[in-house]
């Protein structure tokens, strides 16, 4: 029955998360791109204002959350372990140009994250408790498609389970089984203690808890590697000719590495480039929903933010740490291969520090913000009554995620995550024109303060 299953999966994931799905994603990315006059371009420093120099402000309107707490909480789910592991992976399987690549999907999901979160802020509504929910469900139900809103929630409540939850607590469990050689049952146990202090508060906790643990563990992450850069800085002009010829012409095979062609390096740049920042997913306007905010576009621009951090600094530093270290061609892969980066770049205890708490914290945080995912997911089929069980049961699956074994779960919760992709960008598509108006509207009228 499992091998069926595998099988099963397998084929379907090789759709989901094939060249036409990339194709869907990355052409939707453009056309958003084209049609809101290149908004992530023009606008960046407008998102880096909004969010940067606006740190304390509580926003306005209604919402549950503030805008940085939002952002936070929507940046807690999306820098995770593919940050560290889904990189190097990228690199091991595509080559160095595998990294350009991920840029272009950076640069493309910047529109794509930031019309999601537009739309969705237009279309939330409260629930039964007052608390301010949106994403692709209530889209999907104002502009005609109820039933795709309830398979798009339903993906959602169930996806979270393995993607947001089990998979990054058995992430936790064994890199710290691997590093300090704790018992996963004590990590999972733990892991369910500090889990539920903050998911059972509800968004306002969860929200509270990511502005904290955000920064903090970004800042750590890209000191360290940016500390390496540096110590390898004559390497950086090779490793930037290794991505470019690579992206272009192939990567030749060298060491352990078997060699990538183009198609290779675009294929898994891409795919991990938009596993990582989901732009697409539709999972991160469903916290961006909960904001504070006079206007869904000033709530967007926090969205190109959001995919700057992941894209373009964390991923970014990962992929040149393993490059300027000389170890992308080592035949490693994944964690191991980011873990060898980080060791060679930072000799001693250093390197490995930094990438084990880069990978708990990530983990960790992954957990945190996919447990409001899904939480929203089954708010949105059962009511407002079913947050806490959902929350309870979230935490028992922390546990089973932290002691088992998980290879089939790992892969149908890809599959479910990327099966989210399809309601969520006919949600999007079909919300173009209203995209269109907010955007005249914001910024034909747009304070520069905005509101405090």
């Amino acid at each position: 029955m499992t091998d069926a299953i595998t099988s099963a999966n397998q084929w379907l994931n090789g759709i989901v998360w094939g060249p036409p799905m990339l194709i869907l994603l990355m052409g939707t990315g453009l056309l958003l791109t084209i049609l809101t006059g290149a908004v992530q371009f023009r606008h960046l420093g407008t998102a880096l204002r909004e969010v940067l120099g606006r740190l304390g402000s509580k926003g306005g309107g209604e919402g549950s959350v503030t805008p940085f707490q939002a952002v936070s909480t929507a940046l807690a789910s999306t820098v995770g372990v593919g940050n560290i592991a889904g990189v190097a992976t990228a690199i091991f399987l595509g080559g160095p140009g595998a990294l350009f690549w991920l840029w272009i999907s950076g640069l493309l999901g910047m529109a794509t994250k930031y019309a999601e979160i537009v739309i969705a802020l237009h279309y939330r509504e409260k629930d039964a408790s007052g608390t301010m929910r949106g994403g692709a469900m209530y889209t999907l139900k104002k502009i005609g498609l109820p039933w795709l809103g309830v398979i798009f929630a339903a993906l959602t409540a169930v996806a979270a389970f393995g993607i947001g939850n089990m998979v990054q607590a058995n992430s936790v469990a064994e890199s710290l089984r691997a590093s300090l050689g704790i018992e996963p049952w004590i990590v999972g146990i733990i892991l369910v203690v500090v889990s539920g202090a903050v998911i059972l508060g509800g968004i306002t906790r969860i929200a509270a808890f990511a502005q904290v643990l955000v920064p903090f563990m970004c800042i750590l992450y890209l000191v360290g590697g940016l500390v390496i850069i540096i110590m390898h800085a004559g390497a950086l002009p090779e490793a930037f000719g290794l991505v470019f010829r690579g992206a272009f012409s192939g990567t030749a095979a060298a060491g352990g590495f078997a060699g990538a062609t183009i198609m290779m390096a675009l294929r898994f740049g891409v795919a991990r480039g938009l596993f990582s920042n989901e732009a697409g997913l539709g999972s991160a306007p469903m916290v961006h929903a909960a904001a504070n905010t006079d206007h869904p576009v000033r709530q967007g621009m926090y969205g190109i933010f959001e995919v700057f951090v992941d894209t373009l600094l964390v991923c970014t530093t990962t992929g040149l740490v393993i490059l300027v270290t000389g170890v992308w061609d080592s035949g490693a892969t994944g964690a191991e291969l980011s873990l060898r980066a980080f060791e060679t770049g930072l000799p001693g205890t250093w390197g490995d520090l930094i990438v084990t708490t880069g990978l708990v914290l990530f983990a960790f945080s992954t957990i945190i913000g996919w447990s409001y995912y899904g939480e929203t997911g089954i708010v949105y089929l059962l009511g407002a009554r079913a947050a806490l069980p959902y929350r309870l049961l979230w935490l028992v699956f922390i546990y089973l995620g932290a002691t088992g074994s998980l290879h089939l779960v790992w892969g149908v919760a890809d599959t479910l995550n990327g099966l989210m992709a399809i309601p969520n960008l006919i949600s999007v598509l079909i919300s173009i024109p209203l995209l269109m108006r907010l955007q005249r509207e914001f910024f034909a009228n747009r304070s520069p303060e905005g509101p405090r």
